[in-house]
């Protein structure tokens, strides 16, 4: 696949999703999992969505279980904690798997645009982050230790 944009995905509701759908926004794509030590970082990830919105911003979450088991809840699960927890309002998909054989075909794609340190492919943790432009180009990659708050900026510069 040649670009972002050829890929589908599922809703947390098990609605289907084109990514065709998104062409000139951009997008934050972030692995997520509700019990893990970077959870609280849904706040600061629901602060960017609503702070850039309104300008063709866009976060899709993909639910992971690949680490630490720290997302063991089922779809239900998942949707009730994000929305009495943080009030998550940005879209949120249907748990998958990041690394390895059953990985995702969309993580296959964009962790081959963007590698990690030293050309690593694989996803380290939860909460791995990929900005991807207006025109579908993968900008950068951000560990789970970058906050929402520290890519604040490089979103600004792209809406």
């Amino acid at each position: 696949m040649a670009e972002i944009y050829d890929f589908d995905v599922n809703q947390l509701n098990g609605e289907a999703s084109e990514l065709a759908d998104y062409k000139g926004k951009v997008l934050l794509v972030v692995n997520v999992a509700s019990k893990c030590g970077f959870t609280p970082q849904y706040e600061g990830l629901e602060a960017l969505y609503r702070k850039y919105k309104d300008q063709d911003f866009e976060i899709l979450g993909f639910p992971c279980n690949q680490f630490g088991a720290q997302e063991p809840g089922d779809a239900a699960e998942i949707a009730n904690f994000c929305s009495t927890s943080f009030d998550v309002s940005f879209k949120m998909h249907q748990k998958i798997a990041v690394n390895g054989a059953d990985a995702h075909p969309l993580y296959k794609w964009i962790k081959a645009k963007k590698p990690g340190l030293a050309g690593t492919r694989a996803i380290k943790w939860n909460f791995t982050k990929f900005l991807v432009d207006r025109n579908g180009k993968v900008i950068a990659r951000f560990g789970p230790q970058d906050t929402p708050a520290m890519i604040d900026k490089h979103v600004a510069r792209l809406v």
